[in-house]
C-alpha cells in the first residue's frame, strides 16, 4: 500500500461515513476531500503512517476532532492492509500496515520506474527560471557554478512536478561592465597593463590574442574607439562562447540566451515606460522619467531614465520582465547572488506597478557565497586580480558529479564551504560517493542474483518483514513527498539529503539480508521477492540523482 492508496483509502471511508449519515456538513453543504496528508510519524513505534485529517475536518462537522479520528478509526481498521489505527493526542491518527501491505510498494516502485516520485502539483504552469547569468566579462567563478547546478536540479525538480520550464540566461552585454571589459582586452593586445578599473586575469590575455589571430582585419590600426568596439564585439561574442561550452559540460544548458543589448536595440524599453505610464505610474522630474514605485512598498521611486537620455538599469529590469510575462510566463523566478538583496524590494514594485502579483507572478531567490577549501585554508579568487577560481577549475578537480551534488546539497540561504579533498575521497565520508557507491551495489547485487538464477518471477510482500526491510520500504516510500516539497520551497538540497537517507538505509539492509542463497542452497521466495526489493532501491536512488544531474553508475 502505497501513501496514495491509503490517502485513496482514507477518502473512501469519509465518504461513506458522510454517505450513510454519520458524517453530516454543520452547514448543510460542504465538500469532501479528494486526497488527505500522509506522512511519516517522527518516532516509527507510532505506526508506519500518520495522518492529521481529523484535525483538519471535524470542524466541518461540528466534532471535535478526537470524535472525529475515532469515528474513522473504528471504520479504517477494516481496510484491507491496515493491522493497527491509533489515537494521539487531540486527533492525529497512526496507522501501522500489514507487512504484505507495506511491502507491496516495493513492486509498485520497480513497475513505476522513471516515473516514481513525480507528482501534478505544478501540471499546468508555465515556469521561467532564469539563473547564473554571469557577465560575460571572464569565465563562471563559484557562485555562478553553483547557481549553474541548484539550478538546473530546480529546473529538474519542477518539471518532475509537471511544470512546464524554461531555463533562461540572462547574457548582460550592455552597460559600463562591457565598457571596461573592451577596454582591457585592447590594452593586452598593445602589451599594456590593465586599465585600473579593468579585468587583469589571464584569461584576459587568451581573449585579446584569440580576437587578434582570427579578425581579419588589423584592429590595432584602427582609431580608439573603433578598436575598442572591434574588441567589445569580436571579445564578448568569444567569451560568451566559453561560458556556454563550460555550462554544457557541467551538464547545464539553457532554453533561452536572451541579450540584455536586444532590450534597447528592440524598442522593448520604450515599449515598458509607456505601458507604466498608460497605468499612470511614470513621471517626470527634474528632466529625467520616473517609477513612482513607493507606490508599490520600494523605499524610493526610481529613476528610469536620467535626465542626460541614459538609461538607468532599472528600464533594462522593466523591459526584461514585461518580454517574459509577452512571452506568456505565468511564474517567473530570478535566482540571484548574494550582493543581490537590496534589488528585490525595486523588483517586487516594478512587478507590482504592471499590474502583477508580487510572490506568485514574480519571485526571487538569492544564493550566499561559495569557498573552496584546501587544506583547511578558503581558494582565493577575484576576477580582476586574476587569480580566478572557476567552474573548470573545480571540476578538473572533483568532477562533475561531484561538483554539482556538493553544490545542490546545501540549502542556497547558507554559505558553503566546499572541502576539495573530502570530494576526491572514494570513501562514504564523500557523499556523493556514498549514495553513487549504494546504486551500484543495487546493480552489482542484480547481476550477481542473475547470474545464479535468482529473478524477479515471484513476490510475496510479506516476506519482506525484517526491520531492516521495514525501514529500507518506509524510505522510498517518502520520494513523491520529498520531491513535492523540493519544488514547492524551492530546495532541491532535500533531495540530495533524503538520497543520503535512503543510501543508509539500504547498505544497513544489505548487510543483514540476503538477496541470493548462501552456496549450494536452493533459491527460495524470499530471495526472489528481495530482489525487488534491491531493484526499488536502484529506482529511487536513480531517479533521485537524475534530479540533481548527477550519474547512477552501475559500477564504481
Amino acid at each position: 500500500m502505497t501513501p496514495a492508496d491509503l490517502s485513496a483509502a482514507i477518502v473512501r471511508v469519509i465518504a461513506a461515513l458522510q454517505a450513510d449519515g454519520r458524517l453530516a456538513f454543520k452547514d448543510g453543504a460542504g465538500e469532501l476531500p479528494t486526497e488527505v496528508v500522509i506522512e511519516r510519524p517522527k518516532n516509527r513505534e507510532h505506526g508506519d503512517w500518520a495522518t492529521n485529517v481529523a484535525m483538519q475536518l471535524a470542524g466541518k462537522f461540528g466534532l471535535n476532532p478526537r470524535a472525529f479520528a475515532e469515528l474513522l478509526s473504528s471504520e479504517l481498521v477494516s481496510v484491507k492492509g491496515i493491522e493497527k489505527v491509533d489515537i494521539a493526542g487531540p486527533g492525529f491518527i497512526n496507522i501501522t500496515l500489514s507487512a504484505a501491505a507495506a511491502g507491496e510498494l516495493a513492486k509498485a516502485i520497480v513497475d513505476a520506474g522513471p516515473s516514481y516520485g513525480r507528482g501534478k502539483d505544478l501540471a499546468g504552469v508555465k515556469l521561467n527560471l532564469e539563473f547564473v547569468s554571469a557577465n560575460p566579462t571572464g569565465p563562471i567563478h563559484m557562485g555562478g557554478t553553483r547557481w549553474a547546478a541548484v539550478g538546473d536540479s530546480l529546473a529538474r525538480v519542477f518539471q518532475a512536478q509537471g511544470a512546464d520550464v524554461t531555463r533562461e540566461y540572462y547574457f548582460n552585454d550592455h552597460g559600463a561592465q562591457i565598457d571596461r571589459f573592451a577596454r582591457s582586452l585592447l590594452a593586452r593586445a598593445r602589451g599594456e597593463a590593465a586599465p585600473e578599473d579593468g579585468y587583469g586575469g589571464a584569461y584576459i590575455q587568451e581573449i585579446a590574442d584569440r580576437v587578434l589571430a582570427e579578425t581579419a582585419i588589423d584592429i590595432l590600426s584602427l582609431p580608439e574607439a573603433e578598436a575598442q568596439e572591434a574588441f567589445r564585439a569580436a571579445g564578448v561574442d568569444l567569451m560568451f562562447g566559453e561560458i556556454r561550452q563550460s555550462l554544457h559540460d557541467f551538464g547545464v544548458d539553457f532554453d533561452v540566451y536572451f541579450h540584455e543589448n536586444s532590450l534597447y536595440e528592440s524598442g522593448a524599453v520604450d515599449k515598458a515606460i509607456a505601458r507604466l505610464r498608460e497605468l499612470g505610474h511614470i513621471f517626470e522630474e527634474d528632466g529625467a522619467i520616473w517609477l513612482r514605485s513607493t507606490t508599490f512598498g520600494d523605499d524610493r521611486d526610481r529613476v528610469v531614465i536620467k535626465s542626460d537620455g541614459e538609461a538607468a538599469y532599472i528600464a533594462g529590469d522593466l523591459a526584461y520582465y514585461l518580454d517574459k510575462r509577452s512571452r506568456g510566463f505565468d511564474h517567473c523566478i530570478y535566482m540571484l547572488g548574494a550582493d543581490h538583496h537590496g534589488y528585490v524590494q525595486r523588483m517586487m514594485a516594478l512587478c507590482a506597478a504592471f499590474g502583477d502579483e508580487p510572490g506568485r507572478n514574480l519571485e526571487i531567490l538569492i544564493g550566499q557565497m561559495v569557498n573552496l577549501m584546501r587544506d583547511g585554508e578558503p581558494v582565493r579568487m577575484s576576477k580582476r586580480a586574476g587569480t580566478v577560481v572557476t567552474m573548470e577549475d573545480l571540476v578538473e578537480v572533483v568532477g562533475v558529479d561531484a561538483a554539482r551534488y556538493a553544490l545542490a546539497r546545501s540549502s542556497i540561504n547558507s554559505q558553503l564551504d566546499i572541502d576539495l579533498e573530502q570530494l576526491q575521497k572514494k570513501t562514504n565520508d564523500n557523499p556523493v560517493f556514498y549514495v553513487q557507491y549504494a546504486h551500484a551495489r543495487t546493480a552489482q547485487v542484480a547481476k550477481n542474483a542473475a547470474s545464479l538464477g535468482v529473478e524477479r518471477t515471484e513476490f510475496d510482500p510479506a516476506l519482506l518483514s525484517h526491520t531492516t526491510e521495514s525501514e529500507l520500504l518506509a524510505k522510498l516510500s517518502e520520494l513523491p513527498r520529498v520531491v513535492a516539497q523540493a519544488a514547492e520551497f524551492r530546495e532541491p538540497h532535500r533531495v540530495a539529503r533524503y538520497l543520503e537517507e535512503v543510501a543508509g538505509s539500504y547498505h544497513r539492509w544489505y548487510d543483514a539480508c540476503r538477496v541470493t542463497p548462501l552456496s549450494g542452497a536452493a533459491v527460495e521466495s524470499v530471495h526472489r521477492t528481495r530482489l525487488w526489493l534491491n531493484d526499488a532501491a536502484g529506482v529511487v536512488l536513480r531517479n533521485g540523482l537524475d534530479l540533481l544531474g548527477v550519474s547512477a553508475p552501475e559500477r564504481m
